[in-house]
């Protein structure tokens, strides 16, 4: 063996369990803010991905029918105006829940970019909230 090959002994290899544990502070508050048991069932890469697809697909639907559809395309076509909130709420509420959903498995799959997303998640649902505040002032008024 020359001293460029890898070597890997039983020493060098980790078990997921212990790396799971072996969490900083910020990791256990967030996980248990996030209600995920610190020695839960891990999901996988590809489940966190597929989740952020799903969600963000979600915030950006309703961003379209709320910005393009609702006041441009409805009233050329006659479709009376005032039906934007009743569509917003419910589609506001989804994408808060899908972002949500999605940040809980960044976390539990210990993904390495679970903090930028929590961040990036994080925003989108203040702006999800602040859109949902408006539509139910404006279905109020």
């Amino acid at each position: 063996m020359t001293s460029t090959e890898n070597v890997v002994t039983e020493s060098t290899l980790c078990d997921p369990a212990e790396l799971r544990q072996a969490s900083t502070k910020g990791d256990v508050i967030m996980r248990r803010l996030l209600r995920l048991p610190l020695e839960g069932p891990p999901a996988t890469k590809a489940d966190a991905e597929k989740a952020f697809q799903q969600s963000i697909l979600v915030a950006a639907v309703r961003c379209t029918l709320m910005y393009v559809v609702f006041p441009f395309v409805l009233p050329v076509i006659g479709v009376a105006s005032g039906v934007g909130p009743l569509i917003g709420i419910p589609v506001s509420l989804l994408a808060i829940a899908a972002i949500s959903m999605s940040i809980r498995r960044f976390w539990r799959a210990d993904h390495s970019k679970r903090w930028h997303y929590t961040v990036i998640g994080g925003v989108t649902i203040l702006f999800m909230f602040w859109l949902l505040v408006k539509d139910v002032n404006e279905l109020l008024s």
